[in-house]
């Protein structure tokens, strides 16, 4: 311990200023002035035994802290993370890879050895900046204790400005050790991406007014909106008389699904999503991930449609469909603008015409859902995927869910009515989010005067990817219940594998995809410090379920699922 005021004591000190609380990290030496201050400080260590797991906590912490701080103005909605020179650093970049894509206002640091020896590459070396660039809005290092503040100051700015993402700063030793005199920089109001252009609202609603058929495809923009985006999207909606879905691979609530103008979340299905997106007018709002997740043979979206887009992220506007309209800014004000433009100038007669469509449109496609996780095993004791999706919006319907349980995650979608702001899922696609993530969002819950549940729900492959992050929901104390849906196998791959290759699942072998022998989920949970029991069949999963959200502390489900 020094008794001077170093870079690693001004790194701490600007974190508190900025309205941080907790810093994930697994620490290394080149991180040890950074762990040391902070033990000398408010700020809270919150431990992860692999870095990856640190900044999926840290991501997970940003994205529910977020919708917090529209309840309360003062909360920073930022994650921190620490993460110890190159291998640490790209241990973190799985997760690092779905914070970006989950737009998870995230600031990831890492140590690094003195600027004044790594002419020696000594070990551990590497580019910790061209690592993380490709994951980030902006990476950099402090090379000079002088230029910490400014660039503290901007790293928050940066991932907090629409559109929110990661940012990377690397700290060397030598930074950290250096004495200053410095003070935190005032971090000021973050802007929004504001209401958009006039000239291109008033287009867009003159296409709306002029369709037969209109369409909102809503993204996780949306959610993510300074505004409440959801309402906004409800309002423009209704407006329009409009049917609504949910882009592929939306990982958060953008519409509520309870509303009579719902109709699905768009599958990742080349047939399926192209007959959804048969439409002469659709306006795509705050999408990003609104693709198949191979390449499709025939365009998704008709090329004589007319297509309207509104965002924050001006490379998504017109990205994969051309833009006959398209309003650069935050998507709830420029819903809610467009709305206001649509509603002046439509008469009823048109929107009661659209909406006796959209109702049919519904009724076909809520037929054809309706069968999705419901797989026909009778001599099978296991539960099927849409009987556990049933037990939990049961017992938990009200619960903070944070979804990475792939194969049976349309089953859930289907079934369960969530309001916005109930629900984050890893849209990146890659494994290993959605558990580290589910412990962050406890944490940021612990927070509140009135926590709710938090029920993390992940594929028992999701799990085993990192088993460990329970040791930090229990080291912790945190009130998490997870359930996993385990048919114990990669079932994604299986079913990729017949959808690639074609044929029937007799003709193939199915290398790596299953796991055998099975690993005891249950007693890996218990070892890590979580209660958790294996639940065999259908009847036991509520009780189950019970049992775990009236303890404290976190439980682990291993629900057995049949394919």
């Amino acid at each position: 311990m020094t008794g001077s005021y170093t870079g690693a004591d001004l790194v701490t000190d600007a974190l508190e200023s900025y309205g941080v609380d907790y810093v994930f990290g697994n620490p290394g030496t080149t991180e040890l002035p950074v762990v040391d201050a902070i033990s000398r400080g408010d700020l809270e260590y919150v431990l992860g035994l692999h870095e990856d797991v640190a900044v999926g906590m840290a991501a997970g912490y940003a994205q529910t802290r977020r919708y917090h701080s529209r309840d309360d103005g003062s909360i920073t909605p930022v994650g921190v993370a620490n993460l110890h020179i190159a291998p640490g650093v790209a241990h973190g970049l799985g997760n690092l890879y779905a914070a970006k894509m989950a737009g998870a206002p995230l600031v990831v640091t890492a140590g690094n050895h003195s600027t004044d020896f790594r002419h020696e590459e000594p070990i551990l070396s590497g580019d910790l900046c061209e690592l993380t660039d490709q994951f980030c809005k902006w990476s950099d290092e402090v090379l000079d204790v002088a230029a910490l503040p400014t660039m503290l100051r901007r790293a928050f700015r940066v991932a907090l400005t629409p559109p929110t993402g990661p940012v990377f700063l690397g700290l060397p030793l030598d930074v950290m050790l250096a004495e200053t005199d410095a003070e935190p920089e005032r971090l000021g109001p973050i802007p929004s991406a504001g209401r958009g252009d006039p000239a291109a609202l008033e287009r867009a609603a003159e296409l709306l007014v002029e369709a037969d058929d209109p369409v909102l495809v809503v993204g996780d923009h949306v959610a993510r909106s300074s505004e409440n985006g959801v309402d906004a999207a409800v309002d423009l909606a209704e407006a329009a008389g409009a049917r609504v879905h949910a882009e592929i691979l939306a990982s958060e609530i953008d519409f509520p699904t309870a509303h009579e103008q719902w109709v699905s979340h768009l599958p990742p299905d080349e047939d399926l999503a192209s007959t959804l997106l048969d439409a002469d007018t659709i306006v795509f709002a705050g999408c990003s991930t609104n693709t198949t997740l191979t390449r499709h043979e025939d365009p998704l979206v008709d090329p004589g449609t007319t297509c309207i887009h509104v965002g924050d992220d001006d490379w998504q506007l017109g990205k994969n469909e051309p833009a006959d309209a398209a309003v650069l800014g935050d998507p709830g004000l420029v819903l809610r603008e467009l709305a206001d433009r649509v509603r002046e100038r439509i008469d009823d007669a048109t929107v009661a015409e659209r909406l006796e469509h959209v109702a049919a449109v519904k009724e076909m496609v809520e037929a054809q859902m309706a069968a999705l996780g419901e797989d026909e095993a009778p001599d099978d004791p296991r539960a099927s995927k849409a009987q556990l999706a049933d037990a939990m919006e049961r017992v938990a319907g009200d619960a903070f869910v944070v979804d990475e349980a792939v194969t049976s995650k349309y089953a859930l979608l289907t079934r369960w009515e969530f309001e916005s702001e109930q629900y984050i899922s890893n849209k990146g696609g890659g494994l290993g989010y959605g558990l580290p993530a589910a412990v962050g969002a406890a944490l940021a819950e612990s927070q509140r005067d009135e926590p709710r549940d938090v029920l993390g729900f992940v594929g028992d492959g999701s799990y085993l990817y990192y088993p460990h992050a329970i040791y930090s929901a229990a080291r912790y104390d945190l009130d998490l219940t997870v359930v996993v849906s385990d048919n114990r196998n990669y079932r994604i791959l299986k079913d990729n594998t017949l959808d690639l290759l074609g044929g029937e699942e007799d003709d193939y072998e199915f290398v790596g995809m299953d796991f055998e022998p099975a690993v005891d989920i249950a007693r890996n949970a218990e070892s890590h410090g979580a209660t958790a029991r294996r639940v065999e069949t259908p009847d036991e999963i509520e009780r189950a379920l019970e049992a775990a959200l009236a303890r404290d502390g976190p439980d682990v489900l291993d629900v057995l699922v049949h394919d």
